[in-house]
């Protein structure tokens, strides 16, 4: 229970430091503020740094006392949205246009208390540390940027454990932790179809070849697709979220376009829906004498926790929190995260806390809108589990 004690300690300092990070979101891979206030705040702690080489990472190893001995590896992400901030907090974004609207300044403040906690408990600790500061989560994907340039073994061995979490600004009262086993975010990947026609008159379509009403079959058959080529038990989501096509309601365009994410939580469902979303659109194309350049680009895979890390974790929550602080969730999340890179790799478990400033959660703005609004009371709680998670899984 240490680690509470310690985090608590540390308060001021990591509330602080999200605020500062809240003030100057930066977006994708370069994140230069970010990087500095994240050296800034690690200042004098017994740490090994190393700066990213393809982004503006940080990446930091904490020796143990103990010799030689297990890895953990501790992450948080760094990066913010292309979103106009709208909450009226004193300390909001001074980026025009750039908001932290989905909590990483919360993460990053939390795993820089962490590191305070460990750094003071590092003379007990039978292994080592690494702590993750990742950009690029929104857009690029960090973490395999990361691990490309050595993140995994920068202790100079394998990690044996990763453990990371994210903050909610909606759905669970404030300081709820929740996750669950297997299968916890969706993969996520992208469905791009152009239709190409012939352009004609709107009155004499006969005379041409409208590639619009070719579109929108397509749309509305991938529907169908996924609801009766899918077992409902490991489903797909798959939703068209542009499309376009013409100019003037009295021209037929020469082609009209539509991109998709699509959403899976197995591998099997996720490789299944690549070749038969391909299928459906050349074949609905061709049916109407069309021709179709489609494109399925792979993202995110999906975020699968480990079930003895999952229980670990859960444990250590009730015995730290109480058992009323955490709730298993029956299902898996639409979102996606980077972190299943990681979790591919190494052993471990991605959980959520919910920062949930509204008494009324459901009513709340949620991650991603320029309202959101998060609570950064919870930070003591995040630095204290990630240093838990630590101390007992090095001890294991």
């Amino acid at each position: 229970m240490r680690t509470r004690e310690l985090a608590e300690l540390f308060r001021e300092e990591i509330v602080t430091l999200r605020r500062a990070l809240h003030q100057v979101p930066e977006y994708d891979l370069d994140l230069p503020k970010t990087q500095q206030l994240v050296l800034d705040a690690l200042e004098g702690l017994p740490l090994e740094i190393t700066l990213g080489k393809e982004l503006s990472s940080v990446t930091a190893v904490l020796r143990g006392g103990g010799g030689p001995g297990p890895v953990v590896l501790l992450r948080g992400d760094m990066d913010a949205l292309p979103v106009t901030e709208r909450t009226d907090v004193p300390f909001a974004s001074l980026h025009p246009g750039m908001m932290h609207a989905c909590g990483h300044d919360l993460h990053v403040a939390g795993l820089v208390g962490a590191a305070k906690v460990l750094c003071a408990l590092r003379d007990e600790l039978p292994g080592d540390v690494v702590f993750m500061f990742q950009p690029g989560e929104e857009t690029t994907g960090g973490a395999p940027i990361m691990i490309r340039e050595g993140v995994l073994d920068a202790a100079g061995r394998r990690a044996d454990a990763a453990y990371g979490l994210h903050v909610g600004a909606s759905s669970q009262p404030l300081g709820m932790w929740s996750s669950r086993p297997g299968s916890f975010m969706a993969a996520a990947d992208q469905l791009s179809v152009r239709v190409v026609g012939a352009g004609t008159h709107g009155s004499t379509p006969y005379r041409g070849k409208d590639p619009i009403p070719v579109l929108c079959e397509i749309v509305t058959a991938l529907q169908t697709m996924v609801t009766r080529q899918f077992d409902v038990f490991d489903p797909v989501v798959l939703t068209v979220g542009r499309i376009a096509g013409g100019t003037k309601e009295n021209i037929i365009p020469d082609d009209a376009f539509f991109d998709a994410t699509v959403r899976t939580f197995s591998e099997v469902a996720r490789a299944k829906v690549q070749e038969a979303s391909i299928e459906l659109v050349e074949g609905l194309a061709a049916a109407h004498g069309l021709q179709v350049e489609a494109e399925y680009r792979v993202g995110y895979p999906v975020t699968v926790n480990d079930e003895a890390e999952f229980n670990f974790a859960r444990d250590t929550i009730v015995d730290v929190f109480g058992p009323d602080r955490f709730r298993e969730r029956p299902n898996p999340r639409c979102g996606a995260e980077d972190f299943s890179y990681i979790l591919q790799e190494v052993p471990g478990v991605y959980l959520n806390l919910s920062a949930c400033a509204s008494p009324d959660p459901d009513a709340a703005a949620d991650n991603h809108s320029p309202l959101a609004n998060f609570d950064d009371s919870v930070l003591p709680d995040a630095a204290a589990l990630l240093a838990e998670l630590a101390v007992r899984r090095l001890a294991r």
